[in-house]
């Protein structure tokens, strides 16, 4: 039997593994503010569920946090936090937006996360660290002003951008050489919803690639993009140099049939990791409906290149027993 870390090699690489690999994650509410009760509590996830790799989802907002936000706790399913107040509310204060380094208490806070979660996982395992696209951090400082600032003033928004790629590129240095072996790469912008095409590739991809060049060159052991949102760009950002690609695959087109095959009609050999409805079927959902949509998300993707997953985090009141359920499908148990 294959052990986490190599079974994940594996799936990267196309190969047929033993077992599908499988994930899920989550926040942890209040915890997620103190390095140590984070680091306890997410190892403490990993120890009762063995999955095959450990994703760490920092406190919602961090980056705004980095900036100066404040938040209070959001009292939600997902376990994410409320907005207090902005670092930008008025055009000015795009000017204040300048590249952060290892010295901010949040970055502290983070890579001590990381530290910790790698003394207490071993070696086997991969630790991801997540970090968030410039644009979707800039949405997060603004919130809803951002988009007619972006159309208004854009020489504003791509110097806010630029000193934001560079604080992503540090943070995501600082956790690899924290221990993290990889990272998760978040979009929230990469939508219809919120930019058209053109304004996504000025604003969005351009500074993206830029954020990927940087982790590159560090040689983490692979990049998984989560495109987070509906009527996502998925045709664009499918092309990204990154390793896996993970969307509300149930709540959004393409589905993984669908993506399969945008990927071999492309010529683009990447993971996909995805399948379960972290809503409507792991969290509200029986353990026969998560079990059912766990054996058909493996059927649309294949076994190969595959790594069974929810959309998005798992909702801090999901079952237990619909958590092992996923597990118990790709364990063929």
């Amino acid at each position: 039997m294959l052990k986490h870390r190599e079974r994940i090699r594996a799936a990267l690489r196309g190969e047929l593994v033993d077992r599908v690999p499988v994930a899920l994650w989550r926040h942890f509410p209040g915890d997620d503010m103190h390095a140590e009760k984070f680091a306890a509590r997410i190892v403490e996830f990993q120890k009762k569920f063995d999955f095959d790799f450990v994703k760490i989802t920092p406190a919602s907002g961090f980056r705004g946090e980095m900036y100066g936000a404040t938040y209070v706790d959001g009292k939600n399913r997902e376990g994410t936090r409320a907005y207090v107040t902005l670092p930008v509310q008025s055009l000015e204060d795009w000017d204040k937006i300048v590249p952060l380094d290892a010295s901010n208490p949040v970055f502290i806070r983070e890579f001590t996360t990381v530290k910790l979660v790698r003394q207490h996982i071993g070696a086997d395992t991969h630790v991801l660290q997540t970090i968030f696209s410039p644009l979707s951090t800039a949405q997060n400082l603004a919130r809803e002003r951002i988009w007619n600032d972006l159309r208004e003033h854009p020489d504003v928004l791509r110097r806010a951008l630029r000193a934001i790629t560079e604080t992503t590129i540090r943070f995501a240095l600082a956790n690899l050489r924290a221990g993290a072996d990889a990272i998760f790469f978040a979009t929230q912008s990469a939508t219809a919803q919120f930019v058209n095409r053109e304004e996504f590739r000025e604003f969005g991809a351009a500074y993206d690639l830029q954020v990927l060049e940087g982790i590159r060159a560090a040689k983490p052991e692979f990049v998984l993009l989560h495109i987070h949102g509906l009527d996502i760009y998925f045709d664009e950002l499918m092309r990204y140099p990154v390793d896996v690609l993970n969307w509300h695959d149930r709540r959004t087109a393409p589905s993984l049939r669908e993506a399969r095959e945008m990927l071999r009609a492309a010529g683009i050999t990447k993971t996909m990791a995805g399948g379960i409805d972290e809503y409507a079927v792991l969290a509200d959902g029986t353990r026969e409906q998560v079990i059912a949509q766990a054996r058909d998300a493996i059927a649309q993707a294949g076994e190969r290149g595959f790594i069974l997953a929810a959309g998005c985090v798992t909702l801090v009141d999901t079952p237990e027993e619909n958590i092992r359920a996923v597990i118990q499908v790709a364990r063929k148990m």
